[in-house]
């Protein structure tokens, strides 16, 4: 007789059918604390459509399938005609089509529309991470082109519409445009002076031909680009359209797509411009003043696309745990798991509410909050980045060898993990900036100690960081080497200082506690066991 050996017991349903928007406390607390009242309503309902969006079935499939399903490059059409052209599968164009629609590429000039758009892309962005680089890329161009007027009036409107017009026409007869960038070149890489692609001018003011390469191009299938080349006057910032109002293609020649470890659903490319067609973006020599306003909002970009898969990770592993049973009860009861998922929800909630709080000062627009985004972009950028690797592989090892399989999506979460600390600019260019910030700009240092100043003596924690982070910004002495050691000072300070103002007493008490205090050990899981574990872990559940 035939016994059955395959009952299914024991194992977590799905994290399906939710609002990634609406179930996440911390981002839900932090829309309600920075935007203005009168338009809560109105942007909860879209945030939550959204997230509902984000938690379906359906998107999860697209983003599973985006990222089984990489682009490919046609660089000939049959007949040998050079066509450069990128194929994505269609679940791409479903992705970038609702981050389109969602309002991700336009925040600018709308009323709170930073603050939205930074918490819709934490959302859409848990989907799937790649569709992330080009809504970034074009959000960003528009600081960028509006040094030349002429071209924001033209271009503006285009970057910044809510519809997805794929397909290479000219800008003039699309209903949506999508921008890209291309800095780096082989032999430079963060040193963009070092630069060798070569613009003429043309006989056409403003206009000149490029000519030379780009190491990494991002987004080749977009519909103009702001790259840098070497003018007559210095290194100057250039807009270079996909195809030209004549509707011929531009001299766009794609070399390869880039085998990455992940972000595979987007296509990033080496590029070549021989006699490309370009118009000038601010004065000859200013291009890396004019294109750094662009680097500026894709650097939170990076730390909104890192606080998003740190929010992915912990709440699939709380999740995992809420039903898996092990030695006689649930994951989430056991002492020393819950001692792991409060530490892992804690660097979540802290990278959430700093970049929050960074967006909404990006609505306030005021000179102070300029000087305060100044030094807090790239420290924020620096230290959020570095902590999303090992809190994604602590968050896969909550679900044990199912972490370690694709199916889970954990190591999807994984090989994306790294890429926002490399992005605009790697750990050491951040922390270098700081320091140009602090020397230069002596405002930006005093908004920024006014901001963690409004915390001081609400923990005696934070008030001990705050000394010694003073005491060490003072020591002049082999400042440079020591640029990583401040940036993570400065983060953490900024850090505790907002869950002190902001958060529920248990997760400031725990942060500052182990980040402030040092009561921490090397790995997670080693938070001082007297804390309020329990309800840090609650708070960060993903479903009721």
């Amino acid at each position: 007789m035939a016994t059955g050996t395959h009952a299914v017991t024991n194992q977590v349903p799905p994290l399906v059918g939710y609002d990634v928007f609406g179930a996440d406390r911390v981002l839900t607390e932090a829309v309600e604390r920075h935007l203005d009242p009168g338009l809560l309503d109105e942007a909860r309902d879209e945030l939550s459509r959204l997230g509902r969006t984000a938690g379906s079935v359906q998107a999860q499939e697209w983003g599973v399938l985006a990222n089984e399903n990489p682009p490919r490059l046609r660089t000939h059409d049959r007949y040998g005609h050079r066509i450069d052209e990128v194929d994505f599968h269609p679940s791409w164009h479903r992705l970038l089509g609702k981050g389109v629609s969602a309002g991700l590429t336009a925040a600018w000039g709308r009323p709170g529309g930073h603050l939205r758009r930074a918490a819709g892309f934490l959302v859409w962005t848990q989907v799937e991470a790649g569709n992330g680089c080009p809504l970034s890329m074009t959000h960003a161009a528009v600081p960028a082109l509006r040094t030349d007027p002429e071209l924001a009036a033209e271009w503006e409107p285009r970057l910044t519409s809510t519809v997805y017009d794929q397909g290479l026409r000219p800008a003039s007869q699309k209903a949506g445009v999508l921008f890209g960038m291309g800095m780096t070149e082989k032999q430079g890489g963060s040193d963009v002076r070092a630069n060798t692609t070569v613009a003429r001018p043309l006989t056409e003011d403003g206009t000149y031909e490029l000519t030379g390469h780009k190491w990494f191009c991002s987004a080749p299938m977009s519909d103009g680009f702001l790259v840098l080349a070497q003018a007559p006057g210095g290194i100057t910032c250039f807009l270079v359209p996909r195809v030209l109002e004549d509707g011929t293609r531009n001299v766009f020649l794609i070399q390869r797509l880039k085998d990455k470890l992940g972000n595979r659903s987007n296509a990033s490319s080496e590029v070549e411009f021989d006699g490309t067609w370009a118009r000038r973006v601010g004065d000859e020599g200013r291009g890396v003043r004019t294109i750094i306003e662009m680097v500026a909002v894709t650097r939170l970009d990076c730390a909104l696309g890192a606080a998003s898969l740190m929010r992915q990770a912990v709440a699939q592993a709380v999740h995992h745990c809420t039903y898996r049973e092990a030695f006689g009860g649930k994951l989430i009861d056991k002492p020393l798991m819950r001692n792991v998922l409060a530490d892992l929800a804690l660097e979540s909630e802290a990278a959430t509410t700093l970049s929050l709080r960074l967006a909404a000062a990006y609505d306030d627009g005021s000179e102070q909050e300029r000087a305060f985004l100044r030094i807090a972009v790239p420290a924020a950028k620096y230290w959020v980045t570095k902590r999303c690797t090992p809190l994604v592989v602590e968050a896969s090892e909550c679900l044990g060898g199912n972490g370690y399989v694709e199916e889970s999506g954990m190591p999807r979460l994984l090989r994306e993990s790294p890429l926002n600390s490399i992005w605009e600019g790697a750990g050491n260019v951040q922390a270098l900036d700081i320091l140009r910030a602090m020397q230069r700009e002596p405002h930006a240092l005093n908004a920024y100690l006014q901001e963690i100043g409004r915390a001081r003596g609400a923990d005696h924690r934070l008030d001990g960081a705050i000394k010694n982070l003073l005491a060490e910004l003072a020591d002049l002495d082999g400042i440079e080497g020591r640029a990583r050691r401040l940036a993570e000072r400065i983060a953490l300070v900024l850090q505790g200082a907002l869950l002190v103002q902001y958060a529920p007493p248990e997760v400031a008490d725990a942060f500052c506690a182990s980040r402030l205090g040092g009561d921490w050990g090397a790995a997670f899981g080693t938070l001082p066991h007297s804390l309020d574990l329990a309800s840090v872990v609650e708070r960060a559940r993903p479903v009721s």
